[in-house]
């Protein structure tokens, strides 16, 4: 991504710098919310032709975009790639169809995964599975942001690969950009440190 974009993105407040606690009861110094995308179509818009250009390299059948932050994501890089888009519901309706997944497909075609954040990678899997179960292939998981806590082993150890961006490199260019203090970075570098390696050493062996 150009410096452009990542001072757009931290223009909109989805990249927040304190003290935030996380689900996993962590303090981190940083806070990645891109849920607000959806109130600066602009940044969004581009942030979907970014992510186009590396979902047309991996040429998949359909965009699997995961609720609720990938969705509005999904819409923006299905739009300007020209490639389908579906996406898995968290429950089936009680109601109408009651489908699991909405949108067309067929059994056999491969969708690549696009969401907002990874963190270990848990939830990713858990989303992926529906989508295996009505035999979609999913090779592929394409996010904005990783925040480096392992989701990338995890996600590996399924035989699926993660792509795009880093919260590091993210970072790197908001200091040189003097939107946040080196002693910031430096913090938010040593927690991502601590946090992937604590959740190395509580992951099962997969």
């Amino acid at each position: 991504m150009t410096d452009e974009l990542y001072h757009q993105v931290f223009a909109c407040g989805c990249i927040r710098f304190g003290e935030f606690k996380l689900r996993s009861g962590l303090l981190s110094p940083f806070y990645v919310d891109l849920r607000v995308l959806v109130s600066c179509p602009q940044t969004l818009r581009a942030l979907g032709e970014e992510m186009a250009q590396l979902l047309k390299q991996l040429a998949p059948d359909r965009i699997a975009a995961l609720p609720y932050a990938g969705l509005p994501i999904g819409v923006a890089a299905s739009i300007a790639s020209d490639i389908p888009l579906i996406y898995p519901r968290k429950e089936a309706k009680g109601y109408g169809t009651a489908r699991l997944i909405e949108g067309s497909f067929q059994p056999g075609e491969r969708v690549v995964v696009v969401d907002d954040v990874i963190t270990d990678g848990a939830t990713k899997i858990e989303a992926i599975k529906p989508l295996e179960e009505a035999g979609l292939v999913v090779k592929d998981v394409v996010i904005l942001l990783d925040r480096e806590q392992g989701g990338d082993r995890v996600l590996a150890r399924h035989g699926i690969n993660l792509q795009l961006a880093k919260v590091s490199t993210l970072g790197e260019r908001v200091e040189d950009t003097f939107l946040v203090n080196g002693p910031a970075l430096q913090q938010t570098r040593a927690q991502l440190q601590i946090e992937s390696e604590l959740l190395d050493a509580l992951a099962p062996v997969r």
